[in-house]
């Protein structure tokens, strides 16, 4: 793989943004050729490639996708680097980069977040990936924390420390249709009964599952996902139970769309912070953590 020409990437950042060479061509003020042979030789010294055709328009790879997110903080730490040598100070708002994995809850998202959100001084960006994907971006210095619901070990991951910020036991909720006893016992009453879960990813699906091949029962799985956001969905439309941490289905839950079932205090839902060791630090990251502690010690 041949030296990165920050050029090359410049005008694959705004291919990615307007998603069509003519637009991009016209906004950069050059011709479309020029452009298309530009991104050709940025490809070809990545050796991967970034966009795929459909229709009318360019539709980035997975490389692409992971491509643009570097050379987006790339060019974003340039930015806030030459305001703050032009002394431009106050006037210039400090960025947050922030890696979330697909299956951490929005509501706990947002939720942390609600502080930076609300700074009108500090612009938040977020990014969903997979963990692999995000820990790398974390170790490259182009996001500031990730926040998951799993630690990563240090001796996998040396330089990363996880920091536990949240902890809540994992419930069964179901619409108000669902015929269920008056007094659901957990887990006698799960038998012959629809469940919809998370997928087998996830840390309270194997609690889960370890509960259940302790009781000898086999659940009967209606769906499950990697992702809340589509857990919520799943919870509130399918006719079965659906384990979740409450903190997903909360609003769901007040208004009276769902019922929680019961609480299974054994599984727990647990939401990490994970940072490494950096020269230049993020100042607003100590104000956003504050005394929560290191898990691994």
């Amino acid at each position: 793989m041949s030296q990165l020409n920050y050029h090359h990437l410049r005008y694959f950042l705004a291919i990615a943004r307007e998603g069509n060479l003519t637009r991009a061509a016209r906004r950069l003020k050059v011709s479309q050729s020029a452009l298309s042979i530009q991104l050709k030789k940025l490809e070809e010294s990545l050796d991967c490639s970034l966009f795929e055709r459909e229709h009318k328009s360019l539709m980035l790879t997975e490389e692409g996708r992971m491509v643009m997110s570097y050379a987006d903080s790339i060019f974003r730490s340039g930015e806030e680097m030459l305001a703050t040598l032009r002394n431009r100070g106050g006037r210039f708002r400090k960025v947050l980069r922030v890696g979330a994995v697909a299956t951490l809850s929005k509501n706990f998202q947002i939720g942390f977040l609600k502080e930076a959100l609300d700074d009108q001084e500090l612009e938040v960006v977020i990014y969903s990936a997979s963990i692999r994907e995000l820990i790398s971006q974390l170790k490259a210095h182009t996001i500031d924390l990730v926040l998951s619901n799993s630690s990563v070990p240090r001796e996998i991951e040396p330089t990363t420390r996880s920091i536990l910020l949240a902890e809540q036991s994992v419930s069964l909720v179901a619409g108000g249709e669902l015929a269920l006893p008056a007094k659901f016992k957990f887990p006698d009453d799960l038998e012959n009964v629809p469940v919809v879960l998370p997928s087998l990813e996830s840390g309270i699906r194997s609690s889960f599952d370890l509960l259940m091949e302790r009781a000898g029962m086999s659940p009967l799985i209606a769906a499950e996902a990697n992702d809340m956001a589509m857990l919520r969905l799943m919870a509130k439309e399918a006719k079965a139970v659906s384990l979740v941490p409450p903190i997903v289905v909360q609003d769901e839950l007040q208004s009276g769309e769902l019922i929680e079932i019961c609480k299974i205090p054994s599984v727990r839902e647990r939401f990490y912070a994970i940072t490494t060791k950096r020269r230049f630090p993020n100042p607003y990251l100590a104000r956003l953590l504050g005394n929560n502690e290191d898990v691994d010690g």
